[in-house]
C-alpha cells in the first residue's frame, strides 16, 4: 500500500505519470509496504500469460528477492526512478523516505533496487543521472544507499507512520532489534538482490 498523502498527476508528455506529496512527508516515514491486495507473480505464471499481459506486467511490477515480481494495485506502480530519489526500499520490505519530502513534490524512487533483468534508459536530465539502470547497479552503488536508508530507518519512530497498521509483529520486532543495535541489526540492501 501506498502512502496515503499521495496523488496521481501528469508529470509530461514524454514521461507520464507520476506520484506527488499532498503533505509533508518527513524522512523515515513508511511510504510504501507490500499488503496482502498485491499480486505476486512467480517466474512459472509470468512465462505462461500472453504477451499483452506480460506487457503491463513488465511496465509496473518489481523484482523481488525470491525472483517474484509483485504488481501494487495502487500508486506504487506509477513512481518514477531518480538518480536522488526521495524514497528507497529496505530490506525490511518496504519503502522510505530517505529526505523530507514537500507538498507538491514528485516522489521517487531508486529502480536499481528492483532487480531488473535488462537495463532500463533513464530520461532525466540532471545533473549527475547514471543516464541507464542496470542489474548491476545494486552491486555498486548499495553501500552508499545503505548509509541513506539506515540514517533514514533510525528516525522510524520519530514521525507518524499511517501505514504501521501494515507491519505485522515479526517485522515489528526485527525493526525494534535494528532500533536497539543498528550496527547489529541492520539488514543491508544487498538482501534485496534477487536469489538464483
Amino acid at each position: 500500500m501506498f502512502h496515503p498523502a499521495s496523488r496521481l498527476k501528469n508529470k509530461s508528455s514524454r514521461i507520464g505519470l507520476g506520484v506527488y506529496a499532498t503533505e509533508f512527508i518527513p524522512v523515515g516515514t513508511i511510504t510504501y509496504i507490500r499488503d496482502p491486495l498485491e499480486l505476486v507473480i512467480n517466474d512459472r505464471d509470468y512465462s505462461a500469460l500472453p504477451n499483452v499481459l506480460q506487457a503491463p506486467v513488465e511496465r509496473y511490477a518489481y523484482v523481488d528477492e525470491r525472483g517474484d515480481r509483485i504488481l501494487s494495485w495502487d500508486l506504487g506502480k506509477y513512481v518514477n526512478h531518480c538518480c536522488f530519489p526521495n524514497t528507497m526500499t529496505t530490506a525490511f520490505g518496504f519503502e522510505l523516505a530517505i529526505r523530507d519530502i514537500h507538498p507538491g513534490e514528485e516522489i521517487t524512487d531508486e529502480y536499481g533496487l528492483f532487480n531488473l533483468e535488462s537495463p532500463m534508459a533513464l530520461t532525466c536530465s540532471k545533473p549527475g543521472c547514471r543516464g541507464v539502470v542496470t542489474a548491476t547497479d545494486l552491486d555498486t552503488y548499495f553501500p552508499t544507499w545503505d548509509k541513506e536508508v539506515k540514517a533514514a530507518l533510525l528516525r522510524i519512530r520519530q514521525v507518524e507512520q499511517p501505514l504501521w497498521p501494515l507491519v505485522d509483529s515479526t517485522l515489528d520486532q526485527r525493526i525494534q532489534q535494528f532500533l536497539a543495535d543498528p550496527e547489529q541489526h541492520y539488514p543491508s540492501l544487498s538482501l534485496v538482490k534477487r536469489r538464483s
